[in-house]
């Protein structure tokens, strides 16, 4: 396979609220085909990103831009050879009357209909840095050859991919961002699991953590003993292995888990001034082997702390909603009835 880089540019004008979205409709063999993406294209000798990108959108929309910033840079690794670099604009002032475009449909859309449109999984991790108003950034996209995303970096870190579930729990096929997923509300993973030990007086106590405060969700709540989204490409149960490994520094064999049941979650929330919807398939697991929490070892960006709580005061505690705590009760009853309290 020969491989090359190319260098391009891309743009999204805004007017009113509204994005120019091309629909690429036009040429038979174009990688872009059936999809919305902004105006631009590829670098020609000598120029600069701000020269290419004035002469791609005037070439393609008929108008001149007079004011336009640059948002960041967009590393395309495409999976058959192609290694893209795009520097992506945003422009809000231009001059001229728009022309029909020879690569497609130009069309004002609302900016929050973009996201409905058949777009990139890369291009919405883009779109969602550019509403959150995140400053200059380089982000990295890696595509299998066949469209699905394998891997995406911001600023050099990796980012969470998730597989996308149905309805019914399946997978799609398709494999989303983590903030996209929650960005969008669309399905995807989790796996739960519930340390729980019995007294010699026959009560159930259960291992709680506190959500780190620095947490996207839920920040600073006592939660579930470990939890964590399923990796793309992973399982549930090797995912309740890893976290429980990651969050507390507990090592345990797949074998000694019990599969509690599959719930499905769909909640809409909003956090630091961010809409948050949150619908997940998450599978659910006992942890009964002993554990001493001064043994344990704490994931720092994770949880601030573990305590050990009676399951009847901690259902007391969920039943009315304290705001100490982020527990789902059915996922709670759905662990009492497995035990056999309820």
């Amino acid at each position: 396979m020969e491989s090359r880089n190319e260098m391009s540019t891309l743009c999204y004008l805004e007017r009113e609220g509204q994005y120019l979205m091309l629909h690429r409709t036009v040429k038979k063999h174009d990688v872009n085909k059936d999809k919305w993406i902004g105006v631009g294209g590829h670098f020609e000798p000598g120029e600069s990103p701000e020269e290419c990108l004035l002469r791609e959108v005037k070439e393609e929309t008929g108008y001149t831009l007079t004011s336009f910033r640059f948002r960041g840079l967009v590393t395309f690794v495409s999976g058959d050879g192609v290694t893209e670099y795009m520097s992506l604009f945003t422009a809000d002032g231009f001059t001229g009357e728009p022309i029909s475009c020879d690569e497609g449909v130009l069309e004002w859309v609302p900016v929050e209909k973009v996201w409905s449109l058949n777009l990139w999984e890369g291009d919405k991790i883009f779109f969602r840095l550019l509403e959150e108003r995140e400053p200059f950034f380089s982000l990295k996209l890696e595509y299998d050859g066949h469209g699905k995303l394998v891997r995406a970096d911001l600023n050099g870190c990796p980012l969470e991919l998730f597989d996308e579930l149905q309805e019914d729990g399946s997978r799609s096929g398709a494999v989303m961002e983590r903030g996209v997923a929650h960005r969008e509300g669309r399905y995807h993973p989790t796996a739960h699991t519930w340390i729980v030990q019995q007294t010699p007086e026959g009560r159930y106590l259960v291992l709680l953590q506190k959500r780190s405060a620095g947490k996207d969700s839920y920040p600073g709540c006592y939660d579930i003993s470990s939890a964590g989204h399923v990796n793309a490409g992973d399982g549930y149960l090797e995912t309740a292995v890893r976290e429980l490994k990651e969050e507390l520094g507990l090592a345990v064999a797949p074998e000694d888990l019990e599969e509690v049941g599959l719930r499905r979650v769909n909640m809409e929330t909003e956090f630091y001034g961010k809409p948050f919807r949150d619908r997940e398939w998450s599978r659910v697991y006992l942890y009964r082997g002993p554990v001493e929490i001064g043994a344990l070892t704490l994931q720092e960006t994770e949880v601030e702390e573990v305590i050990w709580m009676d399951y009847e005061e901690v259902l007391r505690a969920v039943e009315d909603r304290s705001a100490s705590n982020c527990i789902n009760e059915e996922e709670f009853l759905m662990l009492g009835k497995y035990l056999g309290i309820l």
